[in-house]
């Protein structure tokens, strides 16, 4: 189907915006201790999108450290080698390793490693007293999470309890098994301990850097969707205003700017590749969703109703509600599109182009017959009757 030069601009200026809310996000530094082999690789890829230990750049820091990052993903991972070494290297390593995060420190918040993750094989019979020192030295300067990897069984919950009683100023202990390990073919423990990971990691986070950390994790997809949905009906509701202009109901789907920058928002959040055709097929699909002329009356016929007042109202007003909806409509199908995206790449299937319109397509409809019951469209009407723009217009 071809596209109008419309089309084309709105599309790119998708990509532009969303590009720009990535880069304009305070991005998250984290800093992996361990020995060599306790797999350290093999969280990073399964915690963060893309599989940054294999895809991303790893520049040396310093002699044992390296920093590994990718474009478009707002994070660093600073990864440490040599602790397996003797003595005299591991004291060299970790004299490095407290340089380099008060050197960070002094540069500032975006340069700042914000948490450590000191990672343990589960399966280590003991932890070296120079191990235990070390922990304590990083939580006097940052969050230490100490994870336990490739964690089966008891062995794994006696290490965990072992750590948690010497008391140490940790911000916690964590089982995990970052991926699925096959004891037989019919006998597969599955991956585990992630998402707790992920909890813990947003407790001790700055709060400027957890936007940044939620675009890079790929675990907890659930949470993306949240952190979208909570902005997006925040953000209608303020940018009430923009509806006041009338709107044919037949174009009530086109996006305006201010739809531009909300999907744009709304892909940053989830960090997913939307790439040009992806993007063209989600226009295609609202594009030839039809039900906005039904909405556009439904909301018409019930607005006096819904908002208190709203008799008094001029027809600025009502279309402004009638947009708002709208807009929360194509808001939320679009989240739910994301969704679906973002477990297909996690799962490393993205999905084929003209399913991702069919379901945009589909989410739409339904969202557009639910009308004003949808939940979503009652808080975004809710946040509408506090508005400053409807409460003006109402005392007219």
């Amino acid at each position: 189907m071809a596209r109008s030069n419309l089309d084309l601009n709105v599309i790119q200026e998708i990509l532009n915006k969303t590009k720009e809310e990535v880069e304009n996000m305070h991005p998250v530094n984290i800093l992996l201790a361990g020995k060599t082999g306790v797999g350290k690789s093999t969280l990073i890829n399964n915690v963060f999108r893309e599989r940054m230990a294999e895809t991303g750049i790893g520049k040396p820091v310093t002699k044992h450290l390296r920093r590994i990052a990718k474009e478009g993903i707002p994070i660093a991972l600073y990864d440490t080698r040599g602790l397996e070494l003797g003595h005299p290297i591991q004291t060299e390593v970790k004299r490095e390793i407290i340089e380099a995060i008060k050197r960070s420190q002094k540069e500032g918040s975006d340069q700042a490693i914000h948490v450590v993750y000191y990672c343990i094989n589960a399966h280590s019979s003991r932890i070296e007293e120079s191990e235990i020192a070390f922990m304590e030295e990083l939580a006097g300067l940052v969050p230490v999470l100490v994870v336990l990897t490739q964690s089966i069984g008891k062995p794994a919950d006696e290490l965990k309890k072992y750590i948690e009683n010497l008391n140490l100023p940790i911000a916690g202990v964590l089982n995990v098994m970052a991926e699925p390990y096959a004891i037989t073919d019919e006998l597969v423990i599955p991956q585990t301990g992630l998402k707790e990971l992920i909890e813990r990691t947003f407790a001790v986070l700055p709060e400027e850097t957890k936007e940044a950390f939620n675009n890079a994790q790929q675990v907890d997809i659930a949470r993306k969707a949240k952190a979208s949905r909570s902005w997006a009906t925040k953000y209608i509701a303020t940018t009430f205003g923009v509806g006041f202009t009338p709107i044919p109901f037949s174009d009530a789907t086109l996006l305006v700017p201010m739809q531009v920058g909300m999907l744009a928002h709304i892909t940053a959040i989830f960090g997913i590749s939307m790439d040009k055709a992806a993007i063209t097929s989600v226009i295609g699909a609202v594009g030839g969703t039809g039900g906005a002329t039904y909405l556009g009356r439904y909301i018409v016929s019930n607005l006096l109703k819904l908002i208190p007042g709203a008799g008094t109202v001029v027809g600025g007003v009502i279309s402004g509600a009638t947009a708002a909806v709208l807009t929360t409509a194509l808001a939320m199908s679009y989240i739910e599109v994301l969704t679906v995206v973002a477990k297909g790449e996690k799962d490393g299937k993205y999905p084929d182009l003209s399913n991702i319109e069919t379901l945009m397509r589909e989410k739409m409809r339904e969202r557009l017959k639910m009308g004003t019951k949808d939940q979503d469209v009652k808080e975004v009407l809710e946040n509408l009757k506090k508005s400053k723009p409807l409460k003006k217009w109402l005392k007219k």
